[in-house]
């Protein structure tokens, strides 16, 4: 059955208005009436569309890592220079996270409270193998063309560079009074900056 206009509108505001509610409370204390009260629907009709929140928590989850995991298998698998790679990883992660500011702080509240039930389903995404890229790393360490680093510490620095504004957006807003406006500047800035600093760190 092809749903509405009318359908897709409400499936649409419960699924952000759920993103906010599992991100503030995780899914153990989030209810099924505070996601109503958020999307503006009765309960109902919330359950009219999913019958319940560990259903709607799930699709949420689904969609995100459907939408990150092949972007960076893409990147990792392919045969582009590792430096392409460091540039290409950090556009795609940071404009992801710019479409989906909620993703951060949903996965490590459900990486912290549920580690296993985390792993079981991230991998229904399909794993991200880093195997190229680490063996990628690891020759041109040996061929000269970077120095010395553990490639495990490389990657790390990749992704906790990228994803750390993110985490830490409070934070920023409030110590160093950052806008919403000027967020998204130094994030789109940020695309370039992240791989120039970690280059320019392992380059020789």
């Amino acid at each position: 059955m092809v749903k509405n206009e009318k359908d897709q509108s409400a499936e649409e505001r419960i699924l952000m208005a759920a993103k906010k509610v599992f991100v503030t409370r995780g899914l153990s204390g989030a209810r099924m009436q505070d996601i109503a009260d958020e999307a503006g629907i009765n309960k109902a009709l919330l359950h009219y569309y999913f019958r319940n929140k560990e259903k709607l928590f799930e699709t949420i989850f689904a969609e995100l890592f459907t939408g990150l995991f092949p972007r960076l298998r893409n990147i990792f698998e392919s045969d582009l220079p590792l430096f392409d790679k460091i540039e290409r990883f950090c556009s795609e992660y940071i404009d992801y996270m710019l479409q989906n500011p909620h993703a951060p702080i949903f996965v490590l509240n459900e990486i912290h409270q549920r580690p296993e039930w985390f792993v079981k389903k991230a991998l229904r995404g399909g794993i991200v193998n880093l195997d190229k890229l680490i063996q990628q790393i690891t020759s041109e360490i040996k061929a000269g063309r970077i120095i010395s680093i553990n490639p495990i510490q490389l990657i790390m620095h990749m992704l906790s560079l990228c994803i750390f504004p993110f985490i830490g957006k409070p934070m920023l807003a409030s110590v160093m009074e950052i806008g919403e406006e000027t967020f998204l500047a130094l994030m789109e800035a940020r695309k370039k900056e992240v791989p120039k600093f970690i280059i320019g760190s392992i380059k020789k």
